[in-house]
């Protein structure tokens, strides 16, 4: 997503301007994009919220599934997001946050790169005096919401971890004639859950974790969405022919009527 990301100073960006983001064609190429938990509840109704596994640092982190692919991400048709909720770490764009040399500090970067920076259009982002505008100043405070939004994210991954509550996922999609294979990623086993102490499961409500779990295991259902997305007849249901069907048939051993 990110192609030329540099730290701004007031050296180099002084008459930088930055212009709202008008095409999301930067993410047309990502498939996954992390999400915090706080997002979530949000999320959940659009995308397949799963987790990655990195091995290097021992932890896990969810992500949103945007695409079956490599370099796929289906909710981007020419420059427009094709959904209500966009994920918080895209929204971000052209800005991050990065490390410094000093223990729990951070510089704001940039990317370059991007259509919305630049020297002619748009708002500054230092003022002639070398203070930061206010359009840095909210950059500033996003990124920084966005930071802590993360701690706690993997502060959930990693009790979650302890618990052991991760199990690969491995499902077989059908999209025309091709069967694909998703794997790599995690989710939540839910027999674990539902097998919890109900101290452990007290832990859990009290530490806010409750809802974003359930939502998780809510949101797997939106590879069928991912799917649609990639087959348009998937999820067309050819009419029975019946006016009502039998009382069987909704689960119920008798039929009552609401008023």
């Amino acid at each position: 997503m990110f192609k030329n990301i540099v730290p701004i100073t007031i050296e180099q960006h002084k008459n930088v301007k930055v212009s709202p983001v008008a095409s999301f064609d930067f993410a047309k190429d990502i498939n996954l994009a992390s999400i915090m938990v706080h997002e979530f509840s949000r999320a959940a109704s659009i995308y397949p919220i799963v987790f990655l596994e990195d091995k290097d640092k021992d932890e896990f982190r969810p992500v949103v599934l945007m695409g079956l692919e490599d370099g796929e991400n289906l909710f981007v048709d020419h420059g427009k997001w094709q959904a209500s909720y966009i994920p918080a770490i895209v929204r971000r764009y052209p800005f991050a946050l990065a490390n410094t040399d000093e223990q729990d500090r951070y510089t704001i970067c940039m990317d370059e790169s991007s259509d919305s920076i630049g020297v002619e259009v748009g708002d500054p982002i230092f003022n002639e005096d070398g203070s930061g505008t206010e359009v840095i100043e909210r950059v500033k405070t996003f990124l920084s919401e966005l930071q802590q939004m993360e701690l706690f994210t993997l502060e959930f991954c990693r009790y979650l971890a302890e618990k052991n509550m991760f199990t690969p996922l491995n499902m077989q999609v059908r999209v025309k004639d091709e069967v694909k294979n998703i794997t790599g990623c995690y989710v939540l086993n839910e027999e674990r859950l539902n097998s919890l102490s109900d101290h452990a499961f007290t832990e859990m409500r009290a530490k806010k974790y409750l809802a974003p779990i359930y939502a998780h295991l809510i949101s797997l259902a939106q590879v069928e969405r991912l799917l649609r997305f990639k087959d348009s007849t998937i999820g067309i249901t050819e009419p029975s022919g019946e006016v009502v069907p039998e009382s069987s048939e909704l689960g119920v051993s008798e039929a009552k009527i609401i008023n």
